[in-house]
């Protein structure tokens, strides 16, 4: 049993947050860490809300305090390639959903797409072939979508040949060939920009940049090697100092010093925005342009946030994303750009991730895991703040910060809001 393939969504970035709650409406690009937050608040009334129930009914906040310890045995199982005790935990896990009130159950259909997805690949690999198949269309009802990562996932190599799997693959190919979407998506458009802001860059001699850099001795972290090995040396320290928890939300001001303290003094993690956002200020506090990009699907059901940071030396923009601990170079040997990713792959051109990419050190990170079977739903459009600098969103007031969009030509997919501006012209989007 692959273990990256089977616990895929439950390992990724934001992915725990966005299968164990089913919102209702897409998921709004910059409006995405409030829309979450809403999300908690409601599932907090609801159970506050509950009224007497029957002795055998598992209340919403009994089954969230359940999952965290049932994933974690089932991870464990996976390791061990014990198939059959990962069937026998994900039974229990559906049977949890089904004792919960109706109206709760309606809330989990993601994460029950991927509990019968993981069955699938359990009862495949004991080649339990008609049961197999069984899960896998369960999983297409409750919602999967992800083509390429069931054509690419071995442990369903016992029923890829089956004409029911096959017409399966086929009927969710047009939503899940998240590469194919890519490629067809429209060309991006030179355009007039002069009446659009330009970006900014909060000047590392600010008070606040300063404290910063000093706070986090950033010039014993950075380095003495060039500015690339900087750029990296900074990024890997949040990736080993700073726990990345996709369903985590800091209580507290969202600044870098702050959420690190959070973190060291909690032991709980933050989610991926937050983590570029603690970057974002490293890297200004550095003197370096940064931004924290966040990247989504054309269905507006998912997002991850990574950096885009300014190399003078290489005259580019760098991927590096603190999530996990990742960037990308080319054959050469050169980093690359989110732009320079996104077209590569759509042409089909060599993309190398770094050896060191991973989870929380915890589990290692693959090309075929992290772009193949995920990110590569999440370039499709892109969005970042127009100001990048200390504090830019703040937890307790508003910084009116507005926010540029990138979005392939003719896309009606995305809209508009009154803090954020669509644009089509990638060289404006990436400009300095």
């Amino acid at each position: 049993m692959e273990q990256h393939n089977i616990f895929y969504n439950l390992i990724e970035p934001e992915n725990c947050f966005k299968n164990m709650v089913n919102l209702k409406k897409p998921i709004r690009r910059d409006n995405f860490f409030r829309k979450v937050l809403f999300a908690l608040l409601v599932l907090h009334i609801t159970v506050c809300s509950t009224v007497v129930k029957a002795q055998t009914e598992v209340s919403l906040q009994e089954f969230l305090e359940h999952i965290p310890l049932l994933f974690a045995q089932i991870k464990e199982s996976a390791k061990n390639n014990d198939y059959q005790a990962s069937e026998n935990l994900v039974n229990e896990t559906i049977a949890l959903i089904s004792r919960m009130p109706k109206t709760n159950q309606n809330d989990f259909d993601l994460l029950q797409s991927e509990l019968y997805y993981i069955r699938a690949c359990c009862l495949s690999m004991q080649n339990k072939i008609e049961p197999a198949i069984d899960d896998f269309e369960k999983a297409v009802e409750f919602g999967f979508t992800n083509y390429l990562r069931a054509k690419d996932d071995k442990d369903l190599d016992n029923i890829c040949t089956n004409k029911r799997f096959i017409v399966l693959m086929e009927n969710i190919r047009e939503k899940g060939d998240y590469l194919q979407i890519l490629r067809q998506s429209g060309k991006y458009q030179n355009t007039d920009t002069t009446r659009l802001p330009r970006f900014s860059y909060e000047a590392a001699t600010s008070d606040n940049l300063k404290d910063v850099r000093a706070f986090f001795k950033l010039d014993n972290i950075a380095g003495n090697g060039d500015e690339v090995s900087q750029i990296i040396n900074l990024m890997k320290w949040v990736h080993d100092n700073i726990r990345h928890d996709g369903s985590s939300f800091a209580l507290c001001e969202f600044t870098s010093i702050d959420l690190y303290n959070f973190h060291k003094s909690t032991g709980k993690g933050i989610n991926c925005r937050l983590l570029a956002i603690v970057l974002n200020e490293i890297y200004l506090a550095m003197g370096f342009k940064s931004r924290y990009v966040t990247c989504g699907s054309k269905d507006n059901t998912e997002v991850h946030v990574i950096n885009s940071v300014y190399s003078t030396k290489l005259n580019k923009w760098l991927w590096m994303d603190p999530t996990a601990n990742a960037y990308w170079i080319d054959e050469n040997g050169t980093l690359l750009s989110i732009e320079e990713v996104r077209e590569r792959l759509i042409d089909d051109r060599p993309l190398i991730l770094n050896d060191d990419a991973n989870s929380n050190n915890e589990s290692i990170r693959t090309k075929e895991g992290y772009l193949d079977g995920w990110m590569v739903k999440l370039l499709y459009w892109f969005s970042t703040p127009v100001n990048s600098g200390f504090n830019i969103e703040s937890r307790y007031r508003d910084t009116n910060q507005t926010y540029i969009s990138l979005i392939p030509l003719g896309d009606k997919s995305v809209e508009s809001q009154a803090n954020t501006i669509l644009t089509h012209d990638a060289a404006y989007f990436w400009e300095q």
